[in-house]
């Protein structure tokens, strides 16, 4: 009986970018649990934005007495990426303890296939514009803005994928002043969503306003105690699970968001399927998908989550829950 700590490397299939930087491989911390002759695993992705590293994660999850349960463990650790790992891996656990799926221990319906977002990696605009049409087949491309140069990018991904469904994030990257200036335009390009476009902290001037599309709050976002302060902000809240702290945070942040009138967006840190999979769960019925984490990687794990035309499907339970 214990919890084992490892950590794995996934090459990705081309160089990846956003406004705070570019990585080449995406490092992940693995959780594997032992207990009554069953096995539970989660995975998780430190995150430098939340002063996480892969090591101080570890020694979070080193903490841990080897008999935590899933109840304890939401005192034991704040939320965040040690707590995420952990929780999943302990889903995964009772799961098979029980001889029964996630969805089934959480109440939930068999879930289905869920349409993903793809993101398209930061670049010169016409870099994007051929990004957007090799990709032009995919239902929903998202676009990583958050730069002085963001309306060319925009305008060139529109161009190389005209039937695309299009959703922006920021990144935290704007001032008040240069979202107001873009608002209108990204409207007129057809982006349905714009993801954090202020800093967290400095998100107060959306209050009161003009809003002609969905703001959704993700940095702004990280567990029920984040909800009152979204009121007249944002529109959507993104639920990672590397944020809430795991599964069993994330589903009590979908169904308090949902009441207080905040539509649901499920994210992703760029990790492998073991990742993913929990997050399936969450992104039934919700407004925004965007598990694309696996479609990013060169190698992924044994028995990857299935993506094809109708989306992202559930994991096999040789992967997790």
């Amino acid at each position: 009986m214990g919890i084992e700590v490892t950590r794995d490397v996934f090459r990705l299939a081309q160089v990846f970018t956003i406004s705070r930087g570019s990585r080449t491989e995406a490092k992940v911390l693995t959780v594997k649990i032992t207990r009554g002759g069953h096995v539970g695993w989660g995975e998780c992705v430190p995150y430098a934005r939340y002063g996480e590293t892969l090591e101080s994660v570890t020694a979070e999850i080193e903490s841990l007495p080897g008999d935590v349960t899933r109840a304890a463990l939401q005192d034991l650790l704040p939320g965040g990426a040690a707590r995420n790992a952990v929780d999943c891996a302990l889903w995964d656990l009772e799961c098979k303890a029980a001889g029964k799926r996630a969805w089934e221990l959480a109440g939930l319906r068999v879930p289905g296939p869920e349409i993903t977002a793809y993101t398209l990696s930061l670049a010169e605009p016409e870099a994007m514009r051929k990004q957007a049409a090799e990709n032009a087949h995919r239902p929903l491309l998202k676009i990583k803005l958050g730069t002085p140069d963001d309306m060319p990018r925009l305008e060139a991904v529109r161009a190389g994928a005209p039937q695309s469904r299009i959703i922006i994030d920021a990144n935290e990257g704007w001032s008040a002043e240069i979202y107001a200036d873009l608002a209108p335009h990204l409207v007129r390009l057809g982006v349905e969503l714009v993801e954090q476009p202020l800093p967290a902290g400095e998100d107060e001037a959306l209050l009161g306003m003009a809003r002609p599309l969905p703001v959704c709050a993700d940095e702004s976002c990280h567990d029920r105690a984040s909800l009152p302060d979204l009121k007249g902000k944002y529109d959507v809240v993104n639920i990672k699970l590397d944020k809430t702290g795991g599964l069993t945070e994330a589903l009590a942040l979908r169904e308090a968001a949902l009441a207080d009138g905040f539509k649901v967006f499920v994210g992703c840190m760029v990790g492998s399927s073991l990742a993913m999979a929990p997050a399936t769960l969450l992104a039934q019925g919700a407004m925004v998908t965007d598990l694309d984490g696996p479609l990013l990687l060169a190698e992924d794990r044994d028995h990857p989550l299935l993506f094809d035309d109708k989306g992202v499907h559930p994991p096999e339970p040789a992967l997790w829950g």
